[in-house]
């Protein structure tokens, strides 16, 4: 007879067999005791859901706002997930498939038909009495979904928003902003921060001197601790660059056919011959800045002087230099028909002398809202009281699209720096001023006055003075040792600190600045309700002078935050430095 094989119990299940399924010891006795149990848990589905489902709730969409493009990213980080452009091909209506046609030609002239030139490329203008708020109401929500789609990857669920805008934007492009983001993309709360507080933040320091060289204008802002304490601003910037090129090209292609070129009226600007999409790129990829004059001068004057080398070779083997400038090939395929124009490199230099600083007219000749970039940054540092005048002066931040130019940042420096050593610091000036200063009689009374000890003064300063018996030497006495100072002096930065001296800095960005506050949890300068705009919109704002900051309690942007707010019964709000009509 064959063996029959006996089984082994298995490990667990030997273990399982020492508590019987009612809990009580002795395998299943009916008068045993019942053993040590542990009671079950109640398992949370969400600890253990799709990390999608959790960040969805946590999620905070960043979005700087500006003339010509969107920023669009989550909180916390280093830089933006996408850049979106306005541009004419968001505008096609649905359905509208030509570009994808064969032999399709896409007509600038026909697209810029009774449009000014270059305004389908932007999503607002500043002169808001002609502007269609439901246009750029519908343009920012395409390019919104567009880039939550291609660059976030997130569906439209309501998720908290931070609007980073320029603090000059007028009310009415803010209101129909926040009217399209609280009804299409249902936000909670969205809450307001000014560009130029985001790229101090993002420079690393508490003030700065922000030039912000955009599209539609130059802004020139003072940040002192964190506040906007001066802003000024010019009509020069990326718009007048791109038409101060486009006239330097017409009148080079009218020479070269010889024909005369009409620019028409500059409030139209109806003598366009080439597309917009051409001479912004010309004017972002070929256009230069000159070095200022007293920079070149300085460099000669600095330099060794030359040494000429008498070698034995004769004469005619010395190469002399070519005195013919160089020259630069610009194809121009937008142009009837399509051509190519050969430029002196000096000659793509005009655009950007005559859209920034016009040296060859008179200062006197400017209005307060057309004055070239280098004297507005010089008038807005001489409206600054002198501490923060030192101090902002250090931290000059240049940014703005127009920024990227070659040349102009370094070129606007060297100019604010000869202003400043000419000047000075005095906001008066003219010829009598001039005299005035050179007379040679007032310096020597001044000096003479200045020399001579004041009355009731002792000629001997450093004696001391006798009192009671006891020799007090005032002035060379050691001061009393505070103990409060002390200690306040123990935890202050002993680092010295920059100031009184003209310097440029970098900044990562307003968008970054912006990432940095809101991961921080740092309360925003406006923070606008959903339920409270759609109920009182923009009206219902109130001043900041009329809020009473006893009755809001510190609202973070975290979960709760606003409920606790709304919990305590405050319904003041207000839209920060934008303010309300």
């Amino acid at each position: 007879m064959s063996a029959t094989p006996v089984s082994t119990p298995l490990p667990h299940r030997a273990l399982a067999n020492l508590r019987s399924p009612g809990g009580g010891s002795g395998g299943g006795q009916a008068g045993g005791g019942s053993g040590p149990s542990t009671p079950l848990r109640p398992i949370n589905a969400s600890t253990f859901a799709s990390p999608s489902t959790l960040r969805a709730e946590e999620d905070l969409v960043i979005i700087e706002f500006g003339t010509r493009k969107l920023l669009v990213g989550f909180a916390g980080d280093p830089v933006p997930r996408g850049c979106i452009w306005l541009e004419p091909e968001q505008q096609r209506r649905v359905g509208d498939f030509r570009a994808w046609q064969t032999g399709f030609h896409d007509d600038w002239r026909r697209r810029a038909s009774g449009k000014r030139w270059g305004r389908d490329h932007e999503l607002w203008q500043y002169d808001v009495r002609g502007v269609d708020l439901g246009l750029v109401g519908d343009k920012l929500e395409r390019a919104l979904r567009e880039a939550f789609t291609k660059y976030l990857l997130i569906d439209t669920r309501p998720r908290k928003m931070v609007c980073v805008l320029p603090s000059g934007l007028p009310s009415p492009l803010l209101s129909a902003t926040l009217d399209t983001l609280f009804s299409k993309f249902q936000a909670p709360t969205i809450s307001l921060l000014s560009s130029p507080a985001t790229l101090t933040v993002a420079a690393g320091v508490r003030s700065a001197l922000i030039v912000d060289l955009g599209w539609t204008e130059t802004v020139v802002t003072s940040i002192y601790e964190y506040r906007e304490v001066y802003c000024s601003r010019t009509v020069r910037g990326g718009r007048l660059l791109a038409e101060q090129t486009h006239k330097s090209l017409a009148k080079r292609l009218a020479q070269l056919r010889g024909e005369s070129y009409d620019e028409g009226p500059d409030s139209d600007f109806k003598g366009e011959v080439l597309s917009f999409e051409e001479c912004e790129d010309i004017a972002s990829r070929m256009v230069w800045c000159k070095p200022c004059r007293d920079s070149i001068t300085a460099q000669h004057a600095e330099g060794l002087p030359t040494v000429q080398e008498h070698d034995d070779e004769p004469e005619s083997h010395v190469p002399s230099s070519d005195p013919r400038p160089s020259m630069v090939t610009v194809p121009l395929k937008s142009s009837r028909p399509p051509t190519s124009l050969e430029l002196p490199q000096d000659a793509l230099t005009e655009p950007c002398e005559n859209a920034f600083f016009e040296t060859h007219y008179s200062y006197t000749s400017f209005d307060d809202h057309e004055l070239p970039v280098h004297l507005l940054v010089y008038r807005s540092l001489l409206q600054l009281p002198m501490d923060v005048r030192a101090i902002c002066m250090s931290r000059i931040i240049f940014t703005g699209g127009c920024a990227n130019v070659l040349g102009l940042r370094q070129r606007i420096f060297d100019e604010v720096s000869s202003l400043v050593r000419q000047r000075g610091w005095d906001p008066v000036q003219g010829r009598c001023v001039a005299e005035l200063r050179a007379n040679t009689k007032l310096k020597k009374r001044a000096t003479r006055q200045a020399g001579s000890a004041p009355t009731g003064v002792a000629s001997h300063p450093e004696e001391g003075e006798e009192q009671d018996g006891v020799w007090h030497d005032a002035a060379n006495s050691a001061p009393e040792v505070d103990p409060v100072e002390e200690q306040l002096k123990k935890g202050a930065d002993k680092r010295p600190r920059v100031q009184g001296e003209m310097r440029a800095i970098e900044s990562l960005g307003g968008w970054s600045g912006a990432s940095i506050l809101t991961q921080l949890k740092v309360g925003t300068i406006a923070t606008v309700d959903r339920e409270l705009w759609l109920q009182q919109g923009a009206a219902g704002a109130s001043k900041a002078s009329e809020v009473d900051s006893k009755t809001l309690q510190r609202q973070s942007l975290g979960a709760g935050g606003l409920i606790r707010g709304a919990a305590a019964g405050s319904n003041q709000w207000t839209l920060g430095v934008w303010g309300a009509t």
